[in-house]
Order: structure tokens, then C-alpha cells, then sequence
């Protein structure tokens, strides 16, 4: 039987990285997706056997290439850009709003 092969964006974020936990203990290939800007916040994933790929969920080419390359069973989408000023500024305003 073929090694399932899944890819994982956000892969250095608290979901993705209980997720790839969860499959390698299956026995999966597991790569994630990581921008090149959280290479210092891979805390969650150092000492597991994942594969990183570089590039961003906007870079539709890179994506095509990551995928053509590693050819997937599954994809777990779990890539988002937070920031927690634009999150605590967003929640001031709705405090706001809602006076």
C-alpha cells in the first residue's frame, strides 16, 4: 500500500502542528507549507519528521509547484495571517460600535 502523503499550510500554527502530530503517528508523509517570515516560530514542529516547503497561500505558482512536486493524498488548509495588534484593534472597534 502507497505511504499517504498530506501537506499542511499554517503548518507551524497550534492546529496544524497537533494535526501533523496526528498523521505522523498514523504513518502519513507529512509536509507543510511555511512562509519565509515564521522561519524563527517553528517551536510547534521542531524534532517531527515533516517536510517544509516555502511560499505563500497568495503565490498560486508556488502552490502549483509544491503540489506537481510532492503530489498529495490530501491538503489540510489551515494557513491564515493573524496579527494580534489588528486582532485587539478590531475588537476595540466592535466594543465601540456596539455602545
Amino acid at each position: 500500500m502507497k505511504k499517504k502523503i498530506a501537506l499542511c499550510t499554517g503548518i507551524t500554527g497550534q492546529d496544524a502542528s497537533y494535526l501533523a502530530e496526528l498523521l505522523l503517528n498514523k504513518g502519513y508523509d507529512v509536509h507543510g507549507l511555511i512562509r519565509r517570515c515564521s522561519t524563527s516560530n517553528t517551536g510547534r514542529i521542531d524534532g517531527m519528521n515533516i517536510t517544509l516547503h516555502y511560499g505563500d497561500l497568495a503565490d498560486s505558482s508556488t502552490i502549483m509547484n509544491i503540489l506537481s512536486e510532492i503530489n498529495p493524498s490530501e491538503i489540510y488548509n489551515l494557513g491564515a495571517q493573524s496579527h494580534v495588534k489588528y486582532h485587539s484593534m478590531f475588537l476595540i472597534i466592535q466594543r465601540i460600535l456596539q455602545e
